[in-house]
């Protein structure tokens, strides 16, 4: 029998990465080994592991973990193609007619922790890699190319708060502050290169049973002959809000990406996740993703359309 830290610790990963996360199952949900019921974590609980907030959680240096969603959605679904990309600095690209509605989508992320209790307790710094892939694998007339692929290095330091002191009152916990730096770009030629470098400031609340996560990106400036697209915040946005929970063994998140906290532009997406054997939660999960709006990807940062996609998560470290 797996020992249930082990179970636990793989199934949160699952829920804090599409939240970035998944978590236990419900409570009435029994382990398929026994008839002993497995309790549902709790948003600390989650949170403290996720990101090793204190001695009891840490795993040592050079682990490599789940940072964002890792999934593949062999349909994803847009009404609305970018069929030409467009900057107010790198103009046109050519016009591809052939591009195709269906593409697959594949995100992979991972991270792992370079230095621990960095001078303040039970503070870390991680380092991470981000990929977000759109394949027109089912266009057969242009052979299948990737369409767009995006490329997110960062740094960041992560300090816990609520061990030490309650910021906030009333029932909101303020569980962690993170502090980072970060490059993203598509790796492309002009003009359809795409590329910003931005300092982020992020925190993570609980929430009764949900878990909040804010970030704001503070872009670094970069002259006119550097900048690909330097309308790419009022556009895509750089305030970014996720919410996750559970509903039962499915794992939800609601994220919204904007300028600011202004309700105009940016983007919505709505992740679930479901476990193909419920008596397995941390096993495979189909995951179903909605978006609607600006900047799913680089290349379509001023391009509006909504989109679909089914599949599955891929990793669960």
């Amino acid at each position: 029998m797996q020992p249930k830290s082990g179970r636990r610790l793989s199934v949160l990963s699952v829920c804090f990465a599409v939240m970035a996360g998944s978590a236990w199952a419900d409570q009435d949900m029994l382990t398929p080994e026994s008839d002993e019921i497995e309790p549902v974590p709790s948003a600390v609980e989650l949170i403290n592991t996720f990101w090793e907030l204190d001695s009891e959680h840490k795993r040592g240096l050079y682990q490599i973990r789940t940072f964002q969603a890792n999934y593949i959605l062999p349909y994803h679904y847009t009404t609305r193609v970018n069929r030409q990309p467009i900057s107010p600095t790198r103009g046109p690209a050519d016009q591809n007619a052939t591009y195709r509605s269906e593409e697959v989508k594949i995100q992979l992320s991972l991270r792992t922790k370079i230095l621990e209790d960095f001078l303040l307790p039970n503070a870390d710094v991680w380092v991470a890699y981000s990929q977000t892939s759109l394949w027109q694998a089912w266009n057969h007339q242009d052979s299948a190319p990737f369409r767009s692929t995006d490329h997110n290095p960062e740094v960041f330091y992560v300090v816990p708060i609520s061990a030490r002191f309650d910021p906030i009152p009333g029932t909101l916990r303020l569980q962690m502050l993170r502090f980072g730096l970060a490059h993203e770009s598509n790796g492309q030629r002009e003009p359809e290169s795409r590329s910003w470098n931005y300092w982020s400031f992020s925190g993570a609340l609980e929430v009764k049973e949900l878990l909040v996560e804010s970030t704001y990106k503070l872009r670094i400036h970069e002259s006119e002959d550097d900048d690909d697209n330097p309308d790419l915040t009022h556009y895509r946005g750089n305030m970014e809000t996720r919410i996750g929970g559970l509903l039962g063994v499915t794992s939800f998140t609601l994220t919204r990406v904007s300028p600011n906290l202004s309700l105009n532009r940016g983007s919505w997406q709505l992740d679930f996740t479901y476990p193909l054997r419920r008596s397995v939660p941390d096993g495979l999960r189909v995951h179903l993703q909605l978006f609607s709006g600006y900047g799913e990807t680089l290349i379509d940062y001023n391009h509006r359309q909504n989109r679909i996609g089914l599949g599955f998560v891929l990793l669960n470290l």
